[in-house]
């Protein structure tokens, strides 16, 4: 299994986060507050956590219990595929269709629906490239 996710990895990937305009500044622009979990869909828990603040990562590691406003799973071999090439809208949505990404917690639907939101979502895929 890869070190995706890892405490040292989550780090990285805050300071990446931080660094993208089109995604940490369009994120400020709403307020967006979140604590959001990253993992694999046959985990009992998501093995990163990432918490948002107005926009910004705040904190980043480890999963430990953290109430989670988003827990998003897919497979090490998809997380790979969308680092190197990252999914746009379409291809996002028959990725959550076929089951190949899971939202255990959270709701894709109206994330997708708010342009706010959905964009930044899909520059996230970009910035996890970066790592």
């Amino acid at each position: 299994m890869s070190d995706f996710f890892t405490a040292e990895w989550m780090a990285r990937y805050a300071d990446e986060w931080n660094k993208e305009p089109g995604l940490s500044d369009e994120l400020a622009k709403i307020d967006f507050t979140s604590t959001i979990g990253y993992g694999f869909p046959d985990d009992s828990e998501p093995k990163g956590v990432l918490v948002v603040e107005n926009g910004k990562a705040t904190v980043a590691g480890s999963y430990e219990g953290q109430t989670l406003n988003w827990d998003i799973r897919a497979t090490p071999e998809q997380w790979e595929k969308w680092m190197k090439k990252p999914p746009g809208m379409t291809g996002l949505g028959l990725a959550f269709t076929t089951g190949k990404i899971k939202f255990k917690v959270g709701d894709y639907g109206s994330m997708l629906k708010d342009p706010r939101m959905a964009g930044p979502f899909i520059k996230s895929f970009t910035v996890m490239g970066r790592v």
